[in-house]
């Protein structure tokens, strides 16, 4: 397919020589914030034009919506979660949106915000990534009729004719820009990255079926899935691409995929097997190429070879002279009816030959990833597409997606890799993600770790290794021995500033605070020596010496610090502490479902002052793209409160998140302090 416009504003999809080419185009254009945007003079705009564009924003732009996502994806051996945006059109009264595949991926959240600035949950109804369309519906808390926008034809746009480009660029509120249709069956050529397996989306080519509306209506990433829009206040399009030139999905494709999702929930196609391409130059009579036949495909158990020249389906003439011809030609083979016969006529050599193909059901391309939290890898069942890709005889098996650094099955002598293919778990066979997740399951049994026995396949080699499953496990660290000590912090005095005070040869520390009132020591005293032995340090990195000197006595002993205050020396008699324990000695809780750790606050903790007196757990780290972080939670926060009420330590912390993993409640509020501040953090987990 072609490259997608980072449409979703999560990111674009880039080819070098299309980014290059998109640079120099936009390099020129002017920003997207104009509300309106024309590239002819604006004296070119007739009163009668001017007047139409308003009636066709009129009719749409109550229909606009902005959506945005949370969605699912795999990264590292985990699934992760990221937020996009993108647009889409309310398409029926009760709430139907259109918008693009790539703009709700694999959605745990979906939320619409209106043209009113209301903003609705949604639910996905169903997703197309050949033809990148989705349809969502709208979830109101109460029954709302909507105003829908209606399809216009997209087979009456003609270069020139004026359209308007609605959406959410840069997930800004929603706007409108002006342009022309340039082209009205714009294909991807190969030199700006055209085919490819670079260009799929969830492994399908787009376009493979869609030839698309060029025009030069200013989008930008986050116009994704919204419409393009004639004067008469119609859909002929829905955004899609942007390399210079927008791209739009024509409406009378997008409308058809829009029906089949709000009807099945998918889009059923047929399979026949083959792949065509335009025909060779030298063949002046018209028909398409057959490229290539897939083995066992009802195609190739009809006959077909490649080399043939598609002529006829049923009743239809066939001609793909021209790449921008194959789209159409793609779309009549995968709406022939399943299962039922069909007539093909081919030409070979001198002359014609007719075969009868039984298409089959086209299934996905690819299957959709599954973690496996135990194993540490994320995986996915092997489609048929994959299992011909890969020289496998059927689709048992499940293919390694990505794998966690350090994770069990990056442990396991051999390791496990991408794109193996676990095939055995202790003997028994896997035949999908689902049976290897309840196979390690029941390998665990109540101990939570085991060692398993692993079969994969790397390439035609059949491997065998042992794999410890198990979730990571946060053993809380031993308490370390108890030490004196002085409660201040120093520096060490230094030669230049030892002449400066007036103590030229002496070595020792500087206090420079106090961490305990009580203590008679002050901020400035020069401590010379301990028990009239002097404190020899002079270097600047030496201010440990102190600490072990001190360390070599027990709690609770009365030492005599020679100190040089105001001027002169004194004794002053100090009664040792205990050291205050450290981070490192607190008790750990890793939070599997959102994704981050937490501690009991230390007593060196409170050293800082925006810490004095807090109470609750503090969080160490963050896995990247987890709940925790979408909900802006950070290392170095103090949890102070859980759905407010306020945290004792780690140990109720741990208890009341184990309850909200069981209740599952659609938020979780959590009262934090950030430095000198405190504020509230709500997590919304789609739990699955």
């Amino acid at each position: 397919m072609t490259r997608i416009l980072p449409t979703a504003a999560r990111g674009i999809v880039s080819v070098a020589a299309l980014a290059a080419f998109a640079a120099a185009l936009h390099a020129q254009a002017p920003t997207a914030s104009t509300p309106v945007r024309r590239q002819v003079p604006a004296a070119a705009t007739s009163p009668a034009e001017r007047a139409a564009i308003d009636r066709a924003i009129a009719a749409v732009f109550p229909s606009l919506v902005r959506v945005s996502v949370v969605y699912m994806d795999q990264q590292g051996g985990r699934e992760v979660k990221g937020m996009s945006s993108g647009s889409g059109t309310i398409i029926s009264a009760d709430g139907y949106v259109v918008t693009n595949h790539h703009v709700t991926g694999r959605p745990r959240r979906i939320v619409c915000t209106l043209s009113t600035r209301e903003e609705v949950p949604a639910e996905l109804i169903g997703t197309d990534p050949l033809a990148d369309i989705a349809v969502l519906k709208l979830r109101p808390e109460t029954p709302t009729v909507y105003k829908a926008a209606r399809f216009g034809d997209s087979s009456k746009l003609a270069r020139g004719q004026t359209v308007l480009a609605m959406g959410s660029p840069l997930a800004l509120s929603q706007s409108v820009t002006l342009g022309i249709v340039s082209n009205p069956e714009m294909i991807m050529p190969q030199t700006l990255g055209g085919g490819g397996d670079d260009n799929l989306l969830d492994g399908e080519d787009v376009g493979m079926i869609v030839r698309w509306i060029g025009h030069d209506a200013s989008i930008w990433p986050g116009n994704s899935g919204g419409p393009l829009v004639n004067l008469a206040g119609e859909i002929v399009g829905v955004n899609e691409i942007s390399y210079g030139l927008g791209g739009a999905i024509p409406s009378n494709l997008a409308r058809a995929i829009a029906d089949a999702l709000i009807k099945d929930g998918h889009v059923k196609r047929a399979w026949t097997g083959l792949e065509l391409q335009p025909r060779l130059s030298n063949d002046a009579r018209p028909g398409a190429l057959v490229s290539w036949v897939a083995e066992n495909s009802p195609a190739g158990t009809a006959g077909l070879r490649a080399g043939d020249v598609l002529v006829r389906v049923n009743s239809t003439a066939i001609d793909a002279q021209f790449a921008e011809q194959l789209p159409p030609v793609n779309q009549s083979l995968l709406s022939l009816p399943i299962g039922k016969p069909a007539t093909l006529v081919v030409r070979r050599g001198a002359g014609d030959v007719t075969l009868t193909v039984t298409p089959t059901e086209r299934p996905a391309a690819l299957a959709v990833p599954v973690e496996v939290r135990n194993m540490g890898v994320v995986v996915a069942n092997i489609t048929p597409f994959e299992a011909r890709e890969m020289a496998r005889g059927n689709t048992d098996g499940v293919r390694i997606v990505s794998m966690r650094n350090g994770g069990p099955s990056d442990q396991a002598k051999p390791n496990l890799r991408r794109n193996d293919v676990i095939v055995e778990v202790e003997g028994q066979p896997v035949k999908d993600a689902a049976e290897l997740q309840t196979r390690t399951k029941a390998a665990l049994g109540s101990t939570g770790r085991a060692k398993v026995l692993v079969g994969f396949d790397r390439g035609r080699d059949r491997y065998a290794t042992v794999v410890e499953v198990g979730d990571p496990v946060v053993e809380d660290p031993p308490r370390e021995a108890k030490k004196a000590w002085v409660p201040v912090n120093v520096q060490v005095l230094t030669p230049p500033l030892a002449e400066r005070l007036g103590l030229k040869g002496k070595t020792g520390v500087r206090v420079t605070r106090v961490l305990d009132p009580a203590t008679p020591l002050r901020v400035g005293d020069v401590i010379l020596a301990i028990d009239n032995e002097p404190v020899r340090a002079s270097a600047a990195n030496e201010e440990d010496l102190f600490a072990g000197a001190i360390r070599r006595y027990k709690t609770g002993t009365q030492v005599a610090l020679t100190v040089f205050r105001d001027g002169k020396e004194a004794p002053v008699q100090v009664t040792l502490g205990t050291s205050p324990s450290q981070p490192r000695e607190m008790r750990r809780y890793d939070d599997p479902i959102f994704e981050f750790r937490v501690r009991d606050v230390a007593e060196v903790d409170r050293e800082d002052p925006t810490l004095a007196g807090a109470k609750g757990v503090v969080v160490e780290s963050v896995a990247v793209r987890g709940w925790a972080s979408l909900g802006r939670l950070n290392g170095g926060d103090v949890i102070l409160a859980l759905d407010g009420k306020a945290v004792a330590d780690i140990a109720d912390f741990e208890a009341r998140m184990k309850d909200i993993h069981t209740r599952k409640p659609s938020a979780v509020v959590f009262e934090i302090r950030r430095g000198i501040r405190t504020m509230f953090i709500e997590i919304e987990p789609a739990w699955k």
